[in-house]
């Protein structure tokens, strides 16, 4: 590991306390965490749900301290959101010069450098020789849909074909591509038409890749005529459907066929990118190039920015006025994310996250062998995008999101905010701060064990 070489000697449960530390400027007041959620209650749409039954306070780096001073180390990162950590001190610093200047002028009325420079560096670190384009939203979800509109403008076909397990977002459209029900897509349709679904490989369900593609070629001869397909979207590894990369001779039949019907392939590197796996984009451990990438998260260090990347041509099929957005590439966003960008180069963050990821693998694997025996049934991802599935017992692999949730929940109680994921709820996804140091991951993972035990022993009782 690259940060330090001494790690922390491991703290029981009974002698760690919950509340580890309180932030130095922490000035006592009338909130608490329980005060706090019940204005929530009352406030706050029922259909916004959040993990961890806690206020944030402070937050630096990989810790995160709530209104009530109660420390905890932050394995969750926004949602992958910050692979720079909390509060990068050069994001920060960006950010507010920018701020200093002007904070909104809207791109398509008065624009301004640095939009034009985030998408030159875009362009640049996007994989592929060929002339690239790049166009700034918001939100991830704008991103996937300005892609879609962009692969129809460019193919003119309407049709998109997403796979089971896939997350896209949660408007309409994105529903329409994301392949889960619960929560996301349950009681709000009918969804657009146009969009297919073809089968994700998976060793649970027993689909191979060939099993994969065959189910594609079925959908081309059934649902889907591929001279109508304007686009194919896959996530180079699964975010919320459970952290599954896709196999590389899955990616590279793909781009074929993609190839041979005139499809647009387009990458929702959302999750995936930034480092997350180890190289900028997920896509780039296939080898495969897509026409269109969609980004977003930790591209600015916890700032709303989103955006499409991809072959200059594609990208110029809409016509001008066609793409855009108020807020669309925000000055202040488009600063932090040039910093944050930065800052994952000179800091050898890619590296990072690849020794991140196995120290993490070797961690679990002696973990569950000690602590759970065949019970931690999966240790999958690419770089520090990792995700352990559990299940009630090897014979049957089983799901089991019961014992997920208990050691979600006992892993908040000891101090570490970890997130579940998949199909079935029975997996953790681990997105900690790339630059965490040695002693916070091994703390987390400390923290980890003990709740793993403690899960144990109470659905066991």
């Amino acid at each position: 590991m690259a940060q330090t070489d001494k790690k922390p000697a491991r703290k029981s449960a009974a002698k760690r306390k919950p509340t580890i530390a309180i932030v130095p400027d922490y000035t006592p007041a009338d909130k608490t965490n329980a005060g706090l959620i019940a204005r929530r209650e009352a406030a706050v749409a029922r259909g916004v749900a959040s993990a961890a039954p806690i206020f944030a306070h402070k937050a630096e780096n990989a810790e995160l301290w709530d209104v009530e001073g109660n420390r905890y180390i932050d394995f969750a990162g926004g949602i992958a959101v910050l692979n720079t950590g909390h509060r990068h001190p050069a994001v920060v610093a960006a950010a507010k010069a920018q701020e200093d200047h002007y904070t909104h002028t809207s791109f398509q009325v008065v624009p301004y450098e640095p939009y034009v420079a985030l998408a030159e560096k875009l362009n640049a670190l996007a994989p592929g020789d060929h002339a690239k384009k790049s166009l700034l939203v918001t939100t991830g979800a704008e991103a996937v849909e300005n892609a879609v509109k962009i692969a129809r403008a460019a193919t003119g076909r309407p049709g998109v074909i997403a796979f089971t397990g896939g997350y896209h977002g949660r408007t309409l459209l994105t529903l329409g591509m994301t392949g889960k029900i619960s929560p996301y897509k349950k009681d709000v349709g009918p969804f657009p038409s146009d969009i297919f679904r073809a089968p994700f490989p998976s060793v649970r369900d027993g689909i191979t890749v060939q099993d994969a593609l065959t189910g594609l070629q079925n959908l081309f001869l059934t649902d889907a005529q591929p001279e109508r397909i304007a686009a194919i979207i896959i996530e180079p590894v699964l975010g919320e459907g459970g952290y599954t990369p896709v196999p590389f001779e899955m990616m590279q039949a793909l781009r074929e066929i993609c190839d041979e019907h005139g499809i647009m392939l387009i990458a929702d590197e959302i999750q995936a990118g930034f480092g997350r796996t180890g190289t900028w984009f997920a896509i780039e451990h296939s080898g495969v190039v897509p026409d269109l990438i969609t980004v977003a998260k930790s591209m600015a260090g916890g700032y709303p920015i989103a955006g499409v990347i991809g072959r200059a041509e594609v990208m110029d099929a809409v016509i001008p006025g066609g793409l855009g957005g108020t807020y669309g590439g925000n000055p202040v966003a488009c600063a932090a994310a040039l910093a944050a960008i930065e800052a994952i180069e000179t800091e050898g963050l890619l590296a990072r996250s690849t020794a991140m990821g196995a120290h993490f693998r070797a961690a679990f694997a002696d973990i569950g062998a000690r602590v759970a025996p065949y019970r931690m049934w999966d240790i999958r991802g690419l770089g520090a995008m990792l995700a352990v599935e559990f299940v009630t017992d090897f014979e049957t692999a089983a799901p089991d999101a019961a014992l997920t949730k208990a050691v979600v929940a006992h892993a908040l109680k000891r101090g570490l905010i970890l997130l579940a994921c998949g199909m079935h709820g029975n997996a953790l996804r681990i997105m900690v701060p790339l630059t965490a140091s040695d002693a916070i991951i091994d703390e987390g993972l400390a923290i980890f064990e003990e709740a793993l035990a403690a899960a144990i022993v109470e659905l066991r009782g």
